[in-house]
C-alpha cells in the first residue's frame, strides 16, 4: 500500500499513475486474507474488493483507449485539462470510476474498503485498520487530482473549443461500466452476498 500509493503521486502520466495505484489496491486486498483466519468476512471482503476493483479500473483504461483515438494519447494527466468543456457525459463517467478508486461514497469503493476494514477491526487489527485508513486518504490525493483537471481546469490552448465526439456504442459500454460503480455502490448487498456465498 504504501510503495503503490506514493509512487502513483509521483507520475504525470495517468497510466502508469494507474498502474502503480494497482500495487496499493492489491495491498488493500491483502488486509482482507491476514483478516481471513480470525473473521470469516475478511476472505469474503476481499474477493469483493477485487471484483470491484476490476470492474473500475477496466473502465478508467477502456475511457484512455477512447480518448487515445483523438488526436492526442491522453495519458498525461495535463491531457485532462477540461474534459468536462469538451465532453460532460465522458468527463462524469470518469468522475465515478475515479470515485470508487478513492473510495468516496456512494460508489462501490467506499464498500469495498468498509468492508476490509470492519474485517479488520473484527480480527483486532486495529492498528493496520488506521494504517489502511492512512493509505487510503494519500490514494484519494492523486484519483481527485484527476477530477480536478478535468472540472476546475480550462483545456489546453490547442484544444479550446474543440469537443470530443464518441461513438455510441463505445460510449454506451462506458456508461454502463461506469453506472455499475455508482449502482453497485448504493445496492451493495446483492455483491456481498455472492462474495460471501461462494466461499462457503
Amino acid at each position: 500500500m504504501f510503495t503503490g500509493n506514493v509512487l502513483a503521486i509521483a507520475q504525470t502520466n495517468i497510466k502508469r499513475m494507474l498502474a502503480y495505484s494497482s500495487i496499493a489496491h492489491m495491498g488493500y486486498a491483502l488486509l482482507g486474507l491476514i483478516a481471513g483466519p480470525y473473521d470469516a468476512q475478511g476472505y469474503s471482503a476481499a474477493m469483493f474488493y477485487i471484483s470491484t476493483y476490476v470492474l473500475v479500473a477496466a473502465g478508467a483504461f477502456a475511457i484512455i483507449a477512447i480518448l487515445s483515438k483523438h488526436g492526442t494519447e491522453f495519458e498525461k494527466l495535463e491531457d485532462y485539462q477540461g474534459l468536462n468543456a469538451r465532453n460532460p457525459w465522458l468527463a462524469f463517467m470518469m468522475l465515478l470510476l475515479m470515485f470508487s478508486m478513492a473510495g468516496v461514497p456512494p460508489t462501490v469503493g467506499f464498500f469495498a474498503k468498509l468492508g476490509l476494514l470492519e474485517a479488520l477491526v473484527r480480527a483486532h487489527y486495529v492498528w493496520l485498520a488506521a494504517l489502511a485508513l492512512l493509505f487510503a486518504i494519500i490514494g484519494a490525493y492523486y484519483y481527485l487530482r484527476i477530477v480536478k483537471l478535468m472540472y476546475f481546469e480550462e483545456p489546453k490552448n490547442e484544444f479550446i473549443g474543440t469537443r470530443i465526439k464518441i461513438r455510441m456504442g463505445l460510449m454506451t459500454a462506458v456508461s454502463v461500466n461506469s453506472a455499475a460503480a455508482l449502482f453497485l455502490g448504493m445496492f451493495p448487498s446483492g455483491l456481498i452476498d455472492m462474495c460471501r456465498i461462494s466461499l462457503v
